[in-house]
This record gives C-alpha cells, structure tokens and sequence, in this order.
C-alpha cells in the first residue's frame, strides 16, 4: 500500500460504509448523510461542506418560523365606511322572461322567477330583474344563481313595489368541485402514494396563503416582507412533503431561496423605477378604499414573488433530479462534469420553463390589450399602460429569478451529490422519479 493511501476496512467494495484516512484532519465519510461518525463531532455529516448547505437551510428554517411568529396577523380586521361583506343566498332560475325597460342600452330586461336554496326563506319563490346583456352573462332557466336581499329603498313611498332579492353572480362551486374531485383522483391515481404526499403538500400550501399571507397583509404588514416568508414556508412544507429530504432537498431548497430574493429585490426594484402604483385593476382600488394601511404597490410587488414560487420550485428540483441522476450513471463524474451536463439538460428546460410564465401572464392581460386594439392605440402606448406594463415586468422578473436558480441550483447538486453513497443516490432518485 502506498504511503497516504487510505486504509479500506475490510468489507465488499459494494458495501463499503466507512473509509478511514491517516491523517487526523481529514475529514471521515459515512454511509449515512445525517449520521455521525463514530469517536468525531466535526463534521456531524461526515462532510464540512453538507454541514455548511444543511446550517443554511437551518438558518433559513428559523428565519421562516421567527417571521411567522413576527408577522402573524391578530385581531379582527377593521373595515372603512359602509364597504362590507355581502351575503348571498343560493337560488335556481325557474322561469326567465324578457321585458321592455329603460335600464339598459338594449331596452330590454329579464325577469328571473327563482326559487331560494338558502337561508330563512329556503324553498321560497321570488323574482328578481337582470339587464339583458347577451352572451353567457344572461340567466337561462336551470342555472344556478347567488342572490342577495336588498334593503327598503330610503324615502320610497308605502307599497311601491321592488324586487326583494337580486342578481349577484353564477353558482360555480359545482364546476369547481367536480375539478378539484377530478384533478385529485388523477394524481393519486397516476402518482399513488407520492401522488398523495403531493396533494396534502399543495392543500398546506395553499393554508398558508390563505391563512398567513392574505390576512397578515390586510393587518398592514408589509407585503414584500409578507410574501417573502410566506414563500419561505410553502417551501419548506411542500418540498418534503413531495420529494422528501436528503442533497437534492438541500439544492432544492437553497437554489429557489437565493433566486427567490433575486426575484424580490429586482420585482421591489422596478416597481419603483417604473412608477407602477399597483392601483391598475378594480380590485385594487376597492382594496385601497376599504384598507386605507395597504400599500397597493406593495401588493403587486409580493404578487410577482408568489406568481414566481410554483415555477421556480419545479425548476430547482428538476435540475438536483437531473445532477443526482448523472452521478448514479456515472460514479466517476466529478463537479466539473456533474455541472455541464446537468446545464445541457437545463438548458431545454428553461426555455420551456420560461416560455410557460411569460405566457401565463401575457394571458392575463390580453384583455387590456384587446380594449386598447379596439381603441387604435399604438403598440408602444398599449405596453406602457401600467395594466399591461404590470404584467411584462413579472413576467421578467419571474424569467430571470429562474434563468439564475438554473445555474446555482445546479451548482450545490453537483458540489453535494459527489458525497453520496449509491444507496442515497438511488433513493434520491426513486423519490423525484415517484414523485414526477
């Protein structure tokens, strides 16, 4: 044996769990990636380096829970003036007629026989006016409908008559149910068990926006600071609960972390620079009427950062698969190789990736871009409407959040798969290839 050549314990090479070096300082490897080797506190994993990514994501982990705790949203939620919840009613169209009136442009109305589903006055029949706008906009006898109850019109002399009840909009929970029914039963169906870890991954994802991000943000906290932690945390939840733990969930992790904060700060950034005020859609301004503490720029900035999440998680975790994958084929691939090949497979991946974000969002505003057709304005006027301006700089902020996660994500698979066994390789492997 040569001098400085490590001292192999005697086992079947397949099967070798522990390689012991001469020299004190040297750093001992160990089949398990958490494990801690036997008579050594440092490196608890066997690796100086695993240490250094695994007290990042720790790091990463306590900053989320401290922001949790910090901007948690307590208390009720004060409204401004008379704007308010409505409650509706469900209802069945019945019997629709059209009548002559002066509500609308067309001079023509509908009057909608319906009977009530919900509340006090359930299995009641009333009717109710809808102007006649054409289209599927009209109700059609056998639509389900939302109605609302109105008020005594203030001042109206004794027995006028008025409609007690009034359209509010279509029923849509069915066709939404049924989806979701659908959408469910295909991914257990096709990913089993895994299918379901995804699930259950998505459904606390969404908890978290809806019971963290959306009321902390309507308490007055600041949105970007908001949507960065909520990030935070749908990332840390659905990541496990997909692919599981190990090197590819530590990539993963720190890969859409680091171009996560490069999408905030560039999306913070250019909002400024661009005067977009976030107040371009009726939403916002009914936000800014009723929530006087809510700065709607703000708002449009912590949107980019969670419109950007869902895209980058998949791309991170796709390029630590592809890195792991190159590895198990090629045990003697190093981080140089390890790197360029999974960068020729993220390459196709990418382009892909981005094409799918930026024509989410261009179809987001393609009516704002139809109103401004209409209109003969020019194509330089239309994109600087801040309607579709809002739109084109999320579309690039999230673009190039996930040109960069490409190549860091890449570069902590291929730095940390080199330390894996093949036990942990295939493992790692099955997990993405199950969860996919």
């Amino acid at each position: 044996m040569q001098a400085g050549a490590p001292e192999v314990l005697a086992a079947p090479p397949a099967s070798i769990d522990r390689v012991r070096w001469p020299r004190k300082e040297a750093e001992t490897g160990d089949v398990g990636f958490w494990g801690r080797p036997r008579g050594s506190r440092l490196p608890v994993s066997g690796s100086l380096l695993v240490d250094a990514l695994a007290g990042v994501v720790g790091f990463i982990v306590i900053f989320t829970i401290v922001g949790l705790v910090t901007l948690w949203p307590h208390g009720h939620l004060g409204r401004k003036g008379s704007l308010g919840p409505v409650h509706t009613l469900g209802a069945v169209a019945q019997r629709v007629e059209r009548v002559p009136c002066a509500l609308s442009v067309s001079h023509v109305c509908r009057v909608v026989r319906v009977k009530l589903l919900d509340g006090p006055q359930k299995g009641r029949t009333t009717t109710l006016t809808t102007i006649d706008t054409g289209g599927s906009l009209n109700v059609a006898a056998g639509d389900r409908i939302r109605v609302y109850k109105n008020a005594p019109p203030q001042g109206a002399p004794a027995g006028q008559h008025f409609d007690p009840y009034s359209f509010a909009d279509f029923d849509r929970r069915n066709a939404m149910l049924w989806l979701t029914v659908g959408f469910a039963v295909l991914l257990i169906a096709t990913g089993r068990f895994h299918g379901l870890r995804a699930l259950v991954g998505l459904v606390a994802s969404m908890l978290i926006v809806v019971e963290f991000v959306v009321p902390a943000i309507l308490h007055g906290s600041s949105p970007l600071a908001v949507a960065i932690v909520g990030a935070f945390a749908v990332m840390l939840v659905m990541m496990p609960l997909s692919y599981g733990l190990g090197a590819k969930a530590i990539a993963a992790w720190l890969g859409t972390a680091i171009s996560l904060l490069l999408a905030a700060g560039l999306a913070s950034g250019f909002a400024d620079l661009a005067h977009l005020s976030g107040a371009a859609s009726d939403e916002s301004v009914y936000l800014a009427a009723s929530q006087s503490r809510l700065s709607l720029q703000g708002l449009l900035v912590a949107g980019m950062v969670i419109g950007a999440l869902g895209v980058l998680v998949d791309l991170t975790v796709s390029q630590a698969s592809t890195v792991i994958a190159l590895r198990r084929v090629n045990p003697a691939l190093s981080f140089r190789g390890l790197f360029r090949g999974a960068l020729e497979v993220g390459h196709d991946h990418i382009a892909a990736t981005v094409a799918t974000l930026v024509f989410a969002y261009a179809g987001a505003s393609l009516p704002v871009l139809l109103i401004f057709s209409v209109g003969e304005t020019s194509f330089t006027d239309a994109v600087n409407g801040e309607a579709v301006a809002d739109e084109i700089i999320a579309a690039l902020v999230g673009s190039i959040g996930l040109i960069a996660s490409m190549p860091i994500t890449t570069a902590l698979a291929a730095l940390l798969a080199p330390r894996m066994t093949d036990r942990q390789l295939q493992a790692a492997e099955a997990a993405h290839v199950h969860a996919h």
